[in-house]
């Protein structure tokens, strides 16, 4: 198979890592790829959002199966117009991936069938009057959500009645998160512990990933800013069996059938973000494609040939009813530069990645904002690498350490990252 690959982060690296497994590959390409991807196959200079390019390419290369990594493609329609075109396409269509473009169509989605998440309410611009009464009558502290997409960065958590309404205010005017936060989400409160569970589906069957855990907030012990992620482990302790089997049975499979019963069946890779409640598992969000960076410890753990897989998604021909894993763990640490996630500098030069055999340590390092600039590799992003380390079962703490061994001997100025990811496993 000739392969395409869409996007330009650590997700795309994981991916192409294990696409490079497969025996059915005959060329593999990225659009545009990084610093990481060119060992792996050939980078293409076009933008995740040019879809004529992306269409032109893939007719030029006979691409027989192409997969999306980042939503802002898939938000703008690329499944839908390469469908059109006759080509094999990994993801949902424009319809269907509104469960992640719209905050407010996921939740109104989730209401109407009957699939657990928190209790919340809509609002849009011109609605200020009723905003505020449904503020100074709300139990604290509760959740901001812009409806649109905003990288991983769009929800709010606020702590007073004067605090909402001040970030709440400036979301609808579009002062926050520009046009994604035109329409608000005020969203309860939940409480527990947050996981991650990924469902690949030809519409109607499933199969799940190791579930994970993702470490969102930019300080240790989830203190700062929300990121895009800083760091991840899978599979993650406090989702046993009986958890993983309870969602599968009340959220991932009536969201399939909803999505069917309404018209817009849903293909692809579902990322269901999770609050495991003492009232059980409920929805936090959806995404329509792999997460970044828990990609990094679910691909690993796979043990199938990837390529194989998706194509069979593709073609609505999925066979598996369980997905086979290694009996293996895996930790990701995020390496971002300075001041991410607000403004940050780049082109700062990366040192000491020569200095971690993979294969032998057990540890893979995935580029997330990286380019080449002649032999050198230099930052070009704000989450730079993503090191990820490789255990047997369940012994995190052995992962936890390798990764950060490794993690030690990599520099660049400005480079910063967590010192607990993991952490979590071990409690």
């Amino acid at each position: 198979m000739n392969i395409l690959v869409i996007g330009n982060g650590g997700r795309e690296h994981a991916i192409c890592w294990k696409l490079k497994h497969s025996k059915d590959i005959t060329n593999l390409f990225i659009a545009p790829g990084n610093a990481g991807t060119a060992s792996l196959g050939r980078n293409v200079a076009i933008k995740p959002t040019d879809i004529p390019a992306l269409l032109a390419f893939a007719r030029k290369e006979s691409i027989d199966l192409t997969i999306v990594g980042p939503e802002a493609p898939l938000a703008e329609g690329i499944v839908d117009t390469f469908r059109a075109e006759g080509l094999r396409i990994f993801g949902p269509t424009r319809s269907a991936a509104q469960l992640e473009t719209s905050k407010a169509f996921a939740k109104d989605f989730m209401k109407r069938h009957h699939i657990p998440t928190a209790s919340y309410e809509v609002f849009r611009a011109g609605e200020e009057e009723r905003l505020a009464q449904h503020l100074r009558a709300a139990s604290y502290p509760l959740v901001l959500k812009a409806d649109g997409l905003a990288g991983g960065k769009g929800v709010l958590i606020v702590e007073t009645e004067k605090e909402a309404l001040q970030n709440a205010t400036a979301m609808l005017r579009g002062d926050a998160f520009g046009e994604a936060g035109a329409t608000l989400v005020v969203e309860e409160f939940l409480r527990g512990i947050e996981a991650s569970v990924f469902a690949l589906t030809d519409g109607t069957r499933f199969v799940t990933l190791a579930p994970a855990q993702d470490h969102k907030r930019i300080l240790d012990n989830d203190l700062g800013k929300n990121t895009g992620g800083m760091g991840a482990f899978a599979p993650t302790p406090h989702m046993p069996t009986e958890i993983l089997a309870d969602v599968k049975i009340r959220i991932i499979k009536p969201v399939l059938d909803g999505m069917r019963a309404d018209g817009i069946p849903y293909t692809g890779v579902l990322y269901v973000g999770l609050m495991l409640t003492e009232d059980g598992p409920k929805v936090l969000e959806f995404n329509c494609r792999f997460g970044d960076p828990e990609t990094q410890v679910v691909l690993p753990l796979i043990d199938y040939d990837l390529a194989v897989l998706l194509r069979d998604i593709a073609d609505g021909t999925l066979q598996l009813s369980r997905l086979p894993l290694h009996d293996a763990n895996a930790v990701c640490v995020v390496i971002a530069s300075s001041g991410y996630p607000g403004s940050y500098d780049t082109g700062k030069v990366i040192s000491g990645l020569d200095s971690i055999d993979e294969e032998k340590e057990g540890v893979l390092v995935f580029h997330a904002g990286t380019r080449h600039d002649g032999d050198r590799i230099l930052t070009s992003g704000g989450r730079v690498l993503g090191v990820t380390a490789l255990g047997e079962d369940r012994d995190f703490a052995a992962s936890i350490r390798l990764a950060y061994n490794a993690v030690s001997r990599i520099r660049f100025d400005g480079a910063y990252y967590r010192t607990d990811i993991g952490r979590k496993a071990l409690d």
